[in-house]
């Protein structure tokens, strides 16, 4: 049995008051008695379900706004009519330009600072100051300024927030991304049927008395959070995190958040067993990486692949999402909530994502993810077929959509989102000391992040101009070649976690 951790010994409250102290403690001394509740705020559950939430808060409120954009523009702001497409797509374009720019830069700040929960309250102050202006906002510049604001803010929320639950999970991390595939799926389901409901039912600012709802939960959360790393102060002997958050740790789990405190644990080729690699020690450094640490992540093959295989799988879901309501208007001459209803389909699937990436964390993530996008090429293909507005052929597109849902969203998308974590933790392992004392986490989602996005524009620009122009059937071929070349890459990836990690990655 491990010795049960010993708490030092407390001193008397600082005089920052215990409202502060209850929100962050004290900053760096460990001689004051610990937060309040310490054990639960930085247990793996709580900063689980706080990443959840904050991602599933980012999309929900990007959701309820689009359909209230169109009264945005032309009452609010007075565009005419015949601009509003226009100017729709300007401001979809800002979104996905502060996404793509600052989800890098996010990362690299939530790599050198000391906590991540500073930036990620950073980037809940950025949503609420971009609701604000979106709600009040009058003239188009101040439009124009709420959606880059809400850009950077989901630049940081999952740039950093899959950092911290990749610091917290260590080995565990493709259970972790199943729950956030879920909360992704959840929030992309919900928020335009809320938004339009509501719109409809109550009005334009009863939308956003249900984002700052969303916004006030999430704020308190984040306040409350520890890190696994900032618990770990008040614990004496060398306590594990999870015994700094009053529980055990699951067998062979790797130090979570060590690489933020000068160690990094990994896995041990063939055994299972923990080593730890300081990097303070002479032998395991590089001098060209202490120079130029984050260019080796475009060294790596498997983080390159992981980057082009993302762009893909945004590619096909944006395409689908952009060209789906406008094909069953026209084919099954459904009102735009029953086309919302028709991503049920594709969601349901989702709730299965924590087992997938229990599947990654154990086999690894090539073959799940391979298996999904080879799956997913002939159901592209065979939604040519639905052509008529018959009940065939919609049972037809909703069976096609829900299969899509299992090898698309969840057989691939899951494990995807872990193998960034997976390709790290392989290069440390042959190359200790590759990343520094600061760790790689937050800029490697940060490009994570930057790929969807990418991926996600050029997705629905070119779903959208072939549905315009050559029709559906040219459409659901291009996206299952797109899917062809995402099979290829996924070639790319490596082995699983606890296997001997080669050389040439």
């Amino acid at each position: 049995m491990c010795p049960q951790p010993r708490l030092r010994q407390p001193h008397p409250l600082p005089p920052l008051g215990p409202i502060c102290f209850f929100l962050c403690g004290p900053s760096a001394d460990t001689t004051t008695k610990p937060p309040p509740f310490l054990a639960l705020r930085s247990s793996t559950l709580f900063i689980t379900f706080t990443v959840c939430l904050a991602i599933f808060t980012d999309i929900l409120l990007y959701g309820l706004i689009v359909p209230v954009i169109p009264f945005s523009l032309t009452v609010q702001a007075g565009v005419p009519e015949e601009r509003v497409q226009h100017w729709t797509a300007i401001l979809l374009a800002c979104y996905n330009v502060a996404l793509c720019v600052g989800s890098p830069i996010a990362g690299l700040y939530a790599d050198r600072t000391a906590s991540r929960r500073l930036p990620l309250l950073a980037g809940l102050l950025a949503l609420a100051g971009a609701t604000i202006l979106l709600c009040l906002g009058r003239t188009i510049a101040v439009l124009v300024a709420g959606r880059l604001l809400q850009g950077l803010s989901a630049a940081i929320v999952w740039s950093v927030g899959l950092a911290l639950l990749v610091d917290t999970m260590g080995r565990d991390v493709g259970f972790a991304m199943g729950w956030v595939s879920i909360a992704m799926s959840v929030a992309l389901l919900i928020s335009p049927v809320i938004g339009g409901a509501v719109y409809a039912a109550a009005g334009y600012y009863a939308v956003f008395y249900i984002a700052f709802g969303v916004i006030c939960c999430d704020v308190v959360l984040r306040l409350v959070l520890i890190e696994k790393k900032v618990a770990r102060r008040w614990v004496a002997d060398g306590g594990s995190d999870a015994d700094a958050a009053g529980a055990p740790a699951p067998d062979g789990d790797v130090e979570a958040g060590a690489a933020h405190v000068g160690v990094v644990g990994a896995s041990k080729p063939d055994t299972g067993e923990s080593i730890v690699v300081d990097f303070n020690s002479s032998g395991g450094s590089n001098p060209a990486a202490d120079r130029h640490p984050y260019l080796e992540l475009f060294r790596s093959r498997r983080i390159i692949a992981a980057l082009l295989a993302v762009v893909v799988e945004a590619g096909i879901v944006f395409g689908c999402d952009t060209v789906l309501p406008l094909f069953v208007k026209d084919t099954f001459n459904w009102n735009p909530t029953a086309a919302g209803l028709i991503f049920i389909c594709l969601m349901v699937p989702g709730f299965a994502s924590p087992l997938v990436g229990k599947l990654a964390d154990r086999y690894g993530a090539k073959w799940p993810t391979f298996a999904g996008f080879a799956l997913t090429v002939p159901l592209l293909v065979c939604l040519r077929f639905v052509t008529d507005n018959t009940l065939n052929h919609k049972i037809l597109l909703c069976a096609l959509l829900t299969l899509l849902g299992v090898t698309l969203l969840t057989l691939a998308n899951t494990p995807l989102l872990a193998e960034m974590a997976y390709a790290i933790d392989a290069k440390e392992a042959t190359r200790p000391g590759v990343w520094g004392n600061t760790g790689v986490y937050g800029v490697a989602y940060g490009l994570w992040t930057t790929g969807y996005a990418l991926g996600g524009t050029v997705g629905s620009l070119m779903a959208g101009y072939l549905k315009a122009g050559p029709g559906w059937a040219t459409t659901t071929w291009s996206l299952a070649i797109l899917c062809a070349a995402g099979v290829l890459v996924t070639l790319g990836f490596g082995p699983r976690p606890n296997k001997r990690i080669s050389s040439q990655d």
